[in-house]
């Protein structure tokens, strides 16, 4: 398997063969295999949040950022679903994931999940492009084994959504077991669907359904008794790309510019220094032929 072929291939908004796909799934469970359930990552780094196969806008934040291995990223989870391109935009950064581990994280976000990709696109996207469901399989396999978050220099902790009232501190996270479908309740189910609120202190009932919405004292609890000092997640559209809460010690990114090609959002990347001095990079959808473009005035969706 030559990956670099691949890459350009993907780079092109091209599906590879499923022979091609196997085994780069296979290739890839093998990495992820390596990675704890709370991943160190070195800095410098670019956290990108939630990319809902946006394939055109993935092509452009690396356009922006910088493609691997000359930048490393972190991309906090939900590669698939409601964008035309979930195959390859998974692909792809499986891809580089392979080709470069070291420079590349991929957490796991509550999209990454048997059930969830069945009702939102990703299955019939297979199927469509395959012929068959060996190929969504795979990928659903694969994401069993990514890890469920990360942390930057012992200093910012990464996940896909939130925190969870059973999960104190990292090694509690890291004795999870997440080799398996994301269940509809517990700590893992937490860490992929909780959101911040800054109307509440401790903890509320998600409107989701799963997970919880957290609120100030919940976040300073946790990064203080971790050594921490701020929560990066994704999981939610903001319609500046980004939002902090808690007295800026939790930040939300969003990496799918006009979600679902109609919302009208910005997008943006949080850039980490080597001196973890932070940034954020704000960024529109890419140029398409014959698609409307929405003012940034749209109305808030939350989808």
């Amino acid at each position: 398997m030559d990956l670099g072929e691949l890459i350009k291939q993907c780079l092109k908004c091209q599906y590879i063969s499923e022979p091609d796909v196997l085994m780069l799934c296979m290739k890839a469970r093998e990495v992820f295999d390596d990675e704890s359930n709370v991943h160190p990552v070195p800095a410098p780094v670019s956290i990108v949040g939630d990319i809902h196969g946006q394939m055109h806008d993935l092509l452009e934040l690396l356009k922006i950022g910088g493609y691997p291995p000359d930048t490393n990223y972190l991309f906090l989870g939900d590669f698939v679903d409601r964008g035309y391109y979930s195959v390859e935009t998974i692909t792809l950064l499986l891809l580089y994931k392979v080709a470069h581990p070291n420079r590349v994280t991929l957490l796991r976000g509550n999209h990454e999940s048997r059930q969830i990709t069945q009702v939102y696109g990703f299955y019939d996207e297979c199927m469509r492009k395959y012929g068959s469901s060996t190929v969504w399989t795979e990928f659903t396999e694969t994401f069993d084994h990514m890890p469920l978050t990360a942390v930057i220099e012992n200093t910012i902790f990464c996940t896909h959504g939130g925190l969870s009232p059973s999960l104190d501190t990292l090694d509690n996270i890291r004795q999870q077991d997440r080799f398996k479908e994301v269940p509809h309740q517990g700590p893992m189910c937490d860490l992929m669907w909780s959101d911040p609120d800054d109307e509440i202190q401790e903890w509320g009932t998600s409107p989701r359904g799963a997970g919880y919405l957290f609120g100030p004292l919940v976040s300073e609890k946790f990064l203080s008794q971790n050594g921490l000092k701020m929560v990066a997640r994704a999981h939610q559209l903001v319609n500046e790309g980004y939002k902090w809460s808690h007295d800026q010690r939790v930040i939300t990114v969003w990496g799918a510019p006009n979600y679902c090609y109609r919302c009208g959002n910005q997008a943006a990347y949080m850039e980490v220094t080597e001196r973890l001095q932070t940034s954020l990079v704000q960024y529109e959808p890419a140029p398409r032929r014959g698609e409307v473009q929405l003012s940034r005035n749209t109305p808030e969706y939350f989808l």
